[in-house]
């Protein structure tokens, strides 16, 4: 991690304004210290203050009244704080979140994972030497629409293609893919990255989005200057990258830049992302519009805009299959996510009558 401890930085270096100083007025917490949470891991948390970097807890209220995961804090967090201990603080508030980028939490069902809070940009990394995926690209685009996150597509390890293949690989985007900058570079040699670092400004906040062995990690130590993350080879026998970097972490780079880095994503399942899917497939939705049946499926019915579009060749057949699995990952994650609800209000329900009863039972 790095250390800035040396180098001494107001708040709003780490991105603090005026709106989240109103809300710190508002809600009575001037007494109260202000961070940034720069790290995170299985609920131990790094917060960074204009003064030092402190280990840090939530305090008890704070945890019994959280309803979910995402109540607790996440990487890119401001929160209030106050010191217990030499080098350790407790948050007592996390503040209202501008940005949050979530994906479906691995292995459980109807529950969301925050990836990073307060972003800015996303750079949505791929290598373009293995498994180029334009799938993936959408599926990261549409968590960045639903948030509000501007995406940025970072085409990584061009030194290992020929420009020929680049510029296949660049039209095949741009066929799919609408109004979204793409950024070619190579951490070998370094090419694009005078374009790169005159995209990144000081105090906004950039996520570094991709599978593992992209090179997101060699990446954030070329545009750092030291070698912050480690960084290891692809795996020669399943041509996938290990994972190197283990959690979320915030670093603050020379020209006052954040970047978030995050490990290596292999899964990103879709949640309620209904805005992000109407812009990442605005054609498709568009062309819904046109179609005979209101409830139409897009899948078998006569008189579907869509289906003809694609038997045309208007609308190219692999975004056309991707996003309706998409969409069947966001239609089944709400009914789980609602099922889910459903079961805890029930919980709650039954907890409060058994309250109820015991204390009428006392007298």
């Amino acid at each position: 991690m790095l250390n800035t401890r040396k180098i001494k930085m107001t708040i709003e270096d780490l991105g603090y304004n005026s709106v989240l100083e109103n809300y710190r007025k508002e809600k009575n917490l001037s007494s109260f210290g202000i961070g940034r949470v720069i790290s995170e891991h299985k609920e131990r948390y790094i917060v960074k203050t204009d003064i030092d970097e402190f280990e840090a807890e939530i305090v008890g209220n704070l945890r019994f009244s959280a309803k979910n995961r995402s109540d607790f804090p996440a990487v890119g967090d401001w929160v209030a704080t106050s010191e217990y201990d030499e080098n350790k603080v407790i948050i007592h508030s996390v503040f209202p979140r501008k940005t949050i980028l979530e994906r479906q939490a691995v292995g459980k069902q109807g529950e969301k994972q925050i990836i990073a809070t307060n972003i800015d940009f996303a750079f949505i990394v791929q290598a373009v030497d293995r498994d180029f995926n334009i799938n993936r690209i959408e599926r990261y685009l549409t968590i960045c629409n639903a948030s509000n996150v501007k995406p940025i597509i970072i085409l990584c390890k061009i030194d290992l293609i020929s420009d020929l293949q680049l510029k296949d690989i660049r039209g095949s985007i741009d066929e799919r893919i609408k109004l979204v900058p793409i950024v070619a570079i190579s951490n070998e040699t370094e090419i694009g990255y005078n374009r790169l670092n005159k995209i990144i400004v000081k105090g906004n906040t950039y996520c570094l989005l991709g599978s593992s062995g992209v090179g997101k990690s060699t990446l954030l130590n070329n545009l750092s200057g030291k070698a912050l993350m480690k960084t290891d080879s692809i795996s020669i026998s399943t041509k996938k990258g290990r994972h190197i970097t283990s959690h979320r972490e915030l670093i603050i780079l020379g020209n006052g830049g954040i970047l978030i880095d995050n490990p290596g994503m292999r899964e990103v399942g879709i949640v309620d992302t209904t805005s992000g899917l109407e812009i990442t497939f605005n054609t498709i939705i568009k062309l819904s519009q046109n179609c005979k049946f209101k409830d139409c499926t897009h899948i078998h019915e006569n008189g579907c805009a869509i289906l003809e579009a694609v038997e045309n060749e208007e609308i190219d057949k692999n975004s056309y299959d991707n996003y309706l699995k998409m969409e069947r990952e966001k239609t089944y994650f709400e009914s789980t996510w609602e099922e889910k609800r459903k079961k805890d209000k029930d919980f709650g329900k039954m907890v409060k009558n058994y309250k109820k009863d015991k204390k009428l039972n006392m007298y």
